[in-house]
C-alpha cells in the first residue's frame, strides 16, 4: 500500500481510513488525502445547502455540539452554529464574557467542565496558542480547532481550498500569493500547510516586520516587495492587520502600509489575468484591499469563502462523529 506522503492526494482508503484522526485541530496532522477528502465530502454539502435540502438532513440528531468561544467572533461562530443545525443538531454558543474564564478558571477546569457536560463534539476557539489540543488532551468527544492564537485556523484553510478548487478547477500546481500580516495569523500558516502539502507554490508578501522568522522552513518563497511578489500568480490572498495583536510599531501607518501593500487594480494587473482574490474577513477596506476588487465578482470570491464554510464545517463535524455514530465501516 503506498504510504501517506505518496500517496495521490484523490486517491484515499475506504470507510474510517479515510480519516483516522478523532479531532480537527490543525492542518499540520493532516495527509494530502485526508485533505482531499474533507473537500469531496464538503461538495455535496454545497449543492444541497443551495438547494435547501441541507435544511432537512438530520444525520446528527440526538447529538449536542458546544461552540465555545473564548475570543470573539462573527463569522466563524455563525457558520458553525448554522452547519451543526443543518444536520439536525443541537447547538450551544459559550461566549468567554459568560463564562467562569474570565473570574479566574483555569483552561484544564473548563475542559473538566465541558466533558463533564457529556457535548457530543466541541467546536473551541481561543487566544492562546495550543489552548485548543490541550482541551482535546482532556475530552471524551471530537474537538474541532476554531482558531487559536497565531497557531491554526484548519476550516478556515479547508473551506479556502474548496473555493480554489471550485473557482479554478483544481488546488494543485498553482501560484498562490498569501499578503500581509502573516506575522500574526493563523490563517496564513493554516492555509501554507494546506496549499504546500497539495502541491502548489506559495509566495508570502510582507513587511519584513510582519513576516514570521525562518519561513523558508515552511516551503514558501517570501516576497517584501508586492509587485515582484503578485507576478504571474493564480490566487491572491489578502490578509487583514492584525492592529489587536501588535504590541509594538510594525508599521508606519495605514496609509503608507496601503500605498506599499495594499491591492489596488493596477496592482492586481501584475497577477495572472484570471487570478482570483480571496480574504477570510473582516476586511479593512482602503488598507489591504481596495472596495472595487472586494466587490469584484469576476476576481473575489469573498462571499463565495463564507459559502464554503459552512460546507465544509457540516463535512468536518460529520467526519468526526461518524465513529461514535456508529457509521458501517468507522469502527
Amino acid at each position: 500500500m503506498t504510504n501517506a506522503t505518496t500517496r495521490p492526494a484523490s486517491d484515499y482508503p475506504p470507510g474510517g481510513d479515510a480519516f483516522r484522526h478523532r479531532h480537527l485541530t490543525g492542518i499540520a496532522q493532516l495527509t494530502p488525502w485526508e485533505i482531499s477528502y474533507i473537500l469531496d465530502a464538503a461538495e455535496q454539502w454545497v449543492e444541497l445547502n443551495r438547494s435547501g435540502a441541507a435544511k432537512h438532513d438530520d444525520r446528527l440528531a440526538g447529538l449536542t455540539i458546544i461552540n465555545a468561544f473564548f475570543e470573539n467572533s462573527t463569522r466563524t461562530l455563525l457558520s458553525f452554529e448554522i452547519a451543526g443545525k443543518r444536520l439536525g443538531a443541537d447547538v450551544v454558543n459559550m461566549h468567554a464574557a459568560q463564562s467562569s474564564v474570565k473570574k479566574g478558571e483555569t483552561l484544564i477546569d473548563t475542559a473538566m467542565t465541558l466533558n463533564a457536560m457529556r457535548a457530543d463534539a466541541i467546536v473551541i476557539r481561543h487566544s492562546a496558542s495550543g489552548a485548543v489540543q490541550l482541551i482535546a488532551d482532556k475530552v471524551d468527544c471530537p474537538v474541532l480547532n476554531a482558531g487559536d492564537g497565531r497557531h491554526e485556523h484548519p476550516t478556515q484553510a479547508l473551506l479556502d481550498a474548496l473555493t480554489i478548487r471550485r473557482r479554478l478547477g483544481k488546488v494543485e500546481g498553482l501560484t498562490i500569493a498569501i499578503c500581509g500580516d502573516v506575522l500574526h495569523s493563523r490563517v496564513a500558516r493554516s492555509n501554507i500547510l494546506a496549499l504546500t502539502l497539495l502541491g502548489n507554490e506559495v509566495r508570502v508578501i510582507a513587511p519584513a516586520t510582519l513576516t514570521p522568522p525562518a519561513m523558508e522552513r515552511m516551503h514558501v518563497a517570501t516576497f517584501t516587495d508586492m509587485d515582484e511578489g503578485l507576478k504571474d500568480a493564480d490566487v491572491v490572498m489578502m490578509l487583514r492587520l492584525q492592529n489587536e495583536r501588535m504590541d509594538g510599531a510594525y508599521l508606519p501607518s495605514a496609509r503608507e502600509y496601503h500605498a506599499l501593500y495594499g491591492l489596488t487594480p493596477q496592482r492586481l494587473e501584475k497577477a495572472k489575468p484570471d487570478a482570483i482574490v480571496m480574504h477570510p474577513g473582516p476586511m479593512n477596506r482602503g488598507v489591504e484591499i481596495d472596495s472595487s476588487i472586494a466587490d469584484d465578482p469576476a476576481r473575489s470570491t469573498i462571499t463565495e469563502q463564507v459559502e464554503m464554510g459552512v460546507a465544509v464545517r457540516m463535512a468536518c463535524l460529520d467526519i468526526l462523529t461518524r465513529r461514535q455514530r456508529g457509521v458501517p465501516g468507522w469502527n
